[in-house]
């Protein structure tokens, strides 16, 4: 097994052809378990919403403003995370997601601090995200990594809205 020294976060893109295949693979599964997370379980990509489906197939295209982070063990993508653009100068988290066979091993912390650091170097005053209030370890993580929670900019309920200064 892989321990989290041989993690290495990169940003993307650049990297090989197997890398974006890799963080479609990421993308379909965060958005599936979201998906059933939600009570709304479909069978496979194609069930999910249009917005979701056109993530997983082109991402390059999606994110092409924003920073894509990916934690790579060896040459296969094992997690991933989105930096978008700043914006009223604050860059949004999203789309936090580690393979669930390398958790444990403190990817999603590095993926949020290399986050940070990259929104540091981009010159934003704070970070924000928005999680379901049912991730009750990913909301644990955001506390302990300085997020606290504010108020929502977000109409869809159930979510947390949280914020850090950089």
């Amino acid at each position: 097994m892989t321990d989290q020294r041989e993690v290495a976060i990169v940003r993307w893109p650049g990297q090989a052809p197997s890398v974006r295949d890799g963080l479609a693979e990421l993308l379909a599964a965060y958005h599936l378990q979201t998906q059933a997370e939600k009570g709304e379980a479909v069978a496979g990509v194609d069930g999910l919403p249009d917005r979701y489906r056109v993530e997983i197939a082109d991402p390059q295209a999606v994110f092409v403003d924003d920073v894509v982070l990916l934690a790579l063990s060896g040459g296969t993508a094992v997690g991933c995370l989105v930096v978008t653009a700043a914006v009223d100068g604050r860059s949004e988290v999203k789309r936090l997601w580690t393979d669930p066979a390398f958790r444990g091993r403190g990817i999603a912390s590095s993926l949020v601090s290399a986050a940070l650091v990259h929104a540091a170097e981009s010159g934003v005053s704070a970070v924000r995200l928005s999680v379901w209030k049912w991730r009750a370890g990913a909301i644990a993580l955001y506390e302990r990594l300085g997020f606290t929670v504010t108020e929502s900019w977000d109409e869809r309920d159930q979510l947390v809205c949280m914020e850090r200064a950089v």
